[in-house]
Protein backbone atom coordinates (compact mmCIF):
# COMPACT_ATOMS: atom_id res chain seq x y z
CA UNK A 1 0.00 0.00 0.00
CA UNK A 2 1.73 3.47 -1.12
CA UNK A 3 1.63 6.51 1.21
CA UNK A 4 -0.18 9.18 1.08
CA UNK A 5 1.69 12.36 0.06
CA UNK A 6 0.01 14.89 2.21
CA UNK A 7 -1.97 17.35 0.63
CA UNK A 8 -1.12 20.96 -0.65
CA UNK A 9 -2.13 23.70 2.17
CA UNK A 10 -2.96 26.88 0.92
CA UNK A 11 -2.09 30.32 3.13
CA UNK A 12 -4.82 30.09 5.72
CA UNK A 13 -3.95 26.26 5.85
CA UNK A 14 -0.22 26.95 6.47
CA UNK A 15 -0.70 29.36 9.00
CA UNK A 16 -2.76 26.65 10.81
CA UNK A 17 0.20 24.22 10.03
CA UNK A 18 2.69 26.56 11.21
CA UNK A 19 1.06 27.82 14.39
CA UNK A 20 0.80 24.16 15.66
CA UNK A 21 4.18 23.35 14.46
CA UNK A 22 5.55 26.01 17.08
CA UNK A 23 2.79 24.85 19.81
CA UNK A 24 4.65 21.77 19.68
CA UNK A 25 8.53 23.24 19.92
CA UNK A 26 10.27 26.30 18.60
CA UNK A 27 11.50 26.83 15.29
CA UNK A 28 14.02 29.15 14.27
CA UNK A 29 12.86 30.88 10.89
CA UNK A 30 15.07 28.65 8.71
CA UNK A 31 13.73 25.74 10.28
CA UNK A 32 10.01 26.81 10.02
CA UNK A 33 10.63 28.04 6.54
CA UNK A 34 11.49 24.53 5.29
CA UNK A 35 8.89 23.07 6.95
CA UNK A 36 6.49 25.23 5.62
CA UNK A 37 8.04 25.06 1.84
CA UNK A 38 7.61 20.94 1.50
CA UNK A 39 3.67 21.68 2.73
CA UNK A 40 2.86 24.87 0.73
CA UNK A 41 0.44 24.96 -2.56
CA UNK A 42 2.07 28.17 -3.70
CA UNK A 43 6.01 28.56 -2.28
CA UNK A 44 5.12 32.13 -2.63
CA UNK A 45 2.68 31.64 0.50
CA UNK A 46 5.58 30.59 2.63
CA UNK A 47 7.14 34.29 3.07
CA UNK A 48 3.63 35.87 4.18
CA UNK A 49 3.17 33.01 6.73
CA UNK A 50 6.36 33.58 8.02
CA UNK A 51 6.07 37.20 8.03
CA UNK A 52 3.20 37.54 9.83
CA UNK A 53 4.36 34.46 12.69
CA UNK A 54 7.26 37.61 12.66
CA UNK A 55 4.88 40.37 13.55
CA UNK A 56 2.84 38.54 15.76
CA UNK A 57 5.77 37.53 17.95
CA UNK A 58 5.44 34.00 17.40
CA UNK A 59 8.57 33.76 15.49
CA UNK A 60 11.86 35.29 16.37
CA UNK A 61 15.45 33.86 15.50
CA UNK A 62 17.15 36.19 18.63
CA UNK A 63 14.83 34.72 21.34
CA UNK A 64 15.04 31.15 19.90
CA UNK A 65 19.26 30.99 19.76
CA UNK A 66 19.02 32.18 23.52
CA UNK A 67 16.81 29.84 24.93
CA UNK A 68 18.06 27.09 23.13
CA UNK A 69 21.95 28.26 23.80
CA UNK A 70 20.30 28.39 27.70
CA UNK A 71 18.96 25.10 27.49
CA UNK A 72 22.37 23.65 26.19
CA UNK A 73 24.27 25.40 28.74
CA UNK A 74 21.82 24.53 31.78
CA UNK A 75 20.74 20.77 30.60
CA UNK A 76 23.39 19.59 29.08
CA UNK A 77 26.57 21.98 29.86
CA UNK A 78 27.98 21.15 26.27
CA UNK A 79 30.67 23.73 25.32
CA UNK A 80 30.47 26.81 22.60
CA UNK A 81 31.38 24.96 19.85
CA UNK A 82 28.75 22.61 20.06
CA UNK A 83 26.32 25.07 21.09
CA UNK A 84 27.08 27.10 18.02
CA UNK A 85 27.23 23.66 15.60
CA UNK A 86 23.82 22.90 17.01
CA UNK A 87 22.44 26.01 15.72
CA UNK A 88 23.69 26.47 12.40
CA UNK A 89 22.34 23.04 11.90
CA UNK A 90 18.97 24.31 12.93
CA UNK A 91 19.36 27.41 9.98
CA UNK A 92 20.47 30.27 13.01
CA UNK A 93 22.21 33.11 10.77
CA UNK A 94 26.51 32.25 11.70
CA UNK A 95 26.88 35.77 13.46
CA UNK A 96 23.87 35.44 15.48
CA UNK A 97 24.47 31.84 16.41
CA UNK A 98 28.14 32.86 18.00
CA UNK A 99 26.79 36.35 19.05
CA UNK A 100 24.33 34.73 21.18
CA UNK A 101 26.25 31.99 22.59
CA UNK A 102 29.00 34.21 23.59
CA UNK A 103 26.39 36.04 25.25
CA UNK A 104 24.80 32.84 27.05
CA UNK A 105 28.22 31.81 28.03
CA UNK A 106 29.71 34.97 29.20
CA UNK A 107 31.48 34.59 32.64
CA UNK A 108 31.29 30.46 32.22
CA UNK A 109 34.47 29.17 32.75
CA UNK A 110 34.96 26.16 30.19
CA UNK A 111 37.54 24.44 32.32
CA UNK A 112 34.36 23.88 34.98
CA UNK A 113 32.30 22.30 32.60
CA UNK A 114 34.69 19.92 31.08
CA UNK A 115 35.48 18.84 34.88
CA UNK A 116 31.99 18.54 35.36
CA UNK A 117 30.87 16.77 32.49
CA UNK A 118 33.90 14.41 33.11
CA UNK A 119 32.97 13.74 36.66
CA UNK A 120 29.58 12.90 34.96
CA UNK A 121 30.40 10.96 31.80
CA UNK A 122 33.01 8.68 34.29
CA UNK A 123 30.96 9.12 37.30
CA UNK A 124 31.56 5.08 37.99
CA UNK A 125 34.49 4.66 37.10
CA UNK A 126 37.51 5.05 40.27
CA UNK A 127 39.12 8.15 40.13
CA UNK A 128 42.20 6.17 39.63
CA UNK A 129 41.37 4.18 36.88
CA UNK A 130 40.50 7.18 35.09
CA UNK A 131 42.36 7.33 31.94
CA UNK A 132 45.14 4.68 32.30
CA UNK A 133 46.63 3.87 28.74
CA UNK A 134 46.81 6.36 25.96
CA UNK A 135 43.56 4.47 24.47
CA UNK A 136 41.36 5.86 27.14
CA UNK A 137 42.71 9.27 26.78
CA UNK A 138 41.94 9.79 22.97
CA UNK A 139 38.74 8.56 23.83
CA UNK A 140 37.85 11.15 26.63
CA UNK A 141 39.79 13.41 24.49
CA UNK A 142 37.13 12.79 21.13
CA UNK A 143 34.22 12.87 23.35
CA UNK A 144 35.06 16.36 24.86
CA UNK A 145 35.58 17.67 21.44
CA UNK A 146 32.17 16.44 20.00
CA UNK A 147 31.03 18.43 23.60
CA UNK A 148 31.71 20.93 22.01
CA UNK A 149 35.23 21.99 24.16
CA UNK A 150 38.16 23.68 23.07
CA UNK A 151 41.38 21.82 22.68
CA UNK A 152 43.60 23.54 25.04
CA UNK A 153 40.67 23.74 28.24
CA UNK A 154 40.60 19.39 27.12
CA UNK A 155 44.33 19.06 27.30
CA UNK A 156 44.69 20.74 31.01
CA UNK A 157 41.64 19.07 32.29
CA UNK A 158 42.68 15.82 31.64
CA UNK A 159 45.78 16.35 33.06
CA UNK A 160 44.73 16.83 36.34
CA UNK A 161 42.51 13.26 35.75
CA UNK A 162 45.33 11.54 33.99
CA UNK A 163 47.24 8.97 35.95
CA UNK A 164 49.80 9.56 33.19
CA UNK A 165 49.62 13.23 32.70
CA UNK A 166 53.09 13.28 31.07
CA UNK A 167 51.27 11.91 27.65
CA UNK A 168 50.06 15.06 27.55
CA UNK A 169 53.23 16.84 27.81
CA UNK A 170 53.96 16.71 24.22
CA UNK A 171 50.54 17.39 22.74
CA UNK A 172 50.16 20.69 20.85
CA UNK A 173 46.78 21.41 20.43
CA UNK A 174 45.46 22.89 16.86
CA UNK A 175 45.02 26.36 16.27
CA UNK A 176 41.50 27.59 17.06
CA UNK A 177 39.58 30.67 15.41
CA UNK A 178 38.31 32.62 18.32
CA UNK A 179 34.51 32.99 18.18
Amino acid sequence: MREREPRALDAAGLWAYAVKALAGRAYSIGELREKLRLRAGRAEDVDGVLARLKDDGYLDDRRFAEGFASARLANDRLGRTRVIQDLRKRRVAPDLAARTVRQVYDGVEEEALIEDWVRRKYRLAPREALFQSDRDMAAAYRRLQRAGFRTAEIVRVLKRFARNSELLDDFEPPEEPEE
